[in-house]
């Protein structure tokens, strides 16, 4: 027998409808009946009397609705209890971010979240420099990165960072639309300043193709998307940095079929036997808003 058909028969004999107890249970109507006629076909017994006015239990299923109504209540009761259930998120939650992501994308995940839990303060410290959430008394960081080190942190993989090549329409007017990666050394190129790892592009015609020389080389990424649709030159991108301005019609994606995954956002948290329901709260809403991003990022 489905013990979940136990619960759908208490919450119509409890309401003496079908309808109220689909309503309850957020169910189609038609789901409950077929689940009462079910238990009443594993039982090999009637529960219930129908009529077009109402719906009540027979002898059986008063018998049956008396010992199962306290034992689900029971159940329901202490499920409820629970600290993750009974916490409702408040206090200071201290967050920190890389500045692209914050400027992009945490000023609509704190702006919900905070309408969502009104006792809760948000402090957020936007920095490239990585900081130790330990020491330093963070709840939580939104990190990007090809690898991060194993410690007592709880990393949590929320997408893959996806880098594509852009540039304003003006530029392309001026200068024409490259059609493969060859096409790139005879354009004026932007690049992001980062380590020594070269990274594999996927979807292009040789992982060796080398990448053309730039003539504007920054560490910020926001300023070399300003400078892209500014119609400084063509640009490899964060997409989530650049669909945005896709959409608004500022930038244009070129070389569709080729693009590079460089890493992964990864939501940390200190290690801790009990995770307060403010940091919980607000990593599920980071994790739901950035795989909702699915043209900007890819899910994890």
């Amino acid at each position: 027998m489905d013990l979940n058909l136990l619960a759908v028969f208490e919450a119509v004999a409890r309401t003496s409808s079908f309808s109220a107890a689909a309503r309850e249970l957020g169910w189609p109507k038609s789901s409950v009946s077929r689940g009462i006629a079910r238990l009443e076909a594993d039982l090999g017994t009637q529960l219930l009397f129908r009529t077009t006015r109402e719906v009540a239990p027979t002898a059986a299923g008063m018998a049956l609705y008396d010992r199962v109504a306290p034992a689900l209540g029971a159940m329901r009761g202490a499920v409820g209890e629970l600290p993750e259930q009974a916490e409702e998120p408040s206090g200071t939650l201290r967050v920190t971010a890389p500045v692209d992501i914050g400027v992009l994308f945490l000023a609509e995940v704190v702006s919900r979240y905070t309408a969502r839990y009104p006792r809760v303060r948000v402090e957020l410290t936007l920095t490239g420099r990585m900081v130790d959430l330990v020491k330093e008394g963070f709840d939580l960081a939104l990190r990007v990165s090809m690898r991060l080190a194993d410690s007592t942190l709880v990393v949590r993989r929320a997408a893959v960072v996806v880098m594509r090549w852009y540039a304003s329409p003006v530029y392309l007017a001026r200068r024409g639309t490259p059609r493969s990666e060859e096409e790139l050394s005879t354009n004026e190129t932007l690049a992001f300043r980062t380590g020594p790892e070269r990274l594999r592009l996927s979807g292009s015609r040789s992982a060796a193709t080398p990448e053309p020389a730039a003539r504007i080389v920054a560490d910020d990424l926001l300023f070399l998307r300003d400078a892209v649709r500014a119609g400084a030159g063509i640009a490899l991108l964060p997409a989530l940095v650049a669909e945005p301005e896709v959409l608004a019609g500022t930038l244009v994606r070129i070389l569709p079929r080729v693009e590079r995954a460089v890493g992964h956002i990864h939501v940390v948290t200190p290690g801790a036997r009990h995770v307060p329901a403010k940091v919980i709260a607000f990593r599920d809403l980071v994790l739901e808003l950035l795989r909702t991003r699915t043209g900007a990022i890819a899910p994890a």
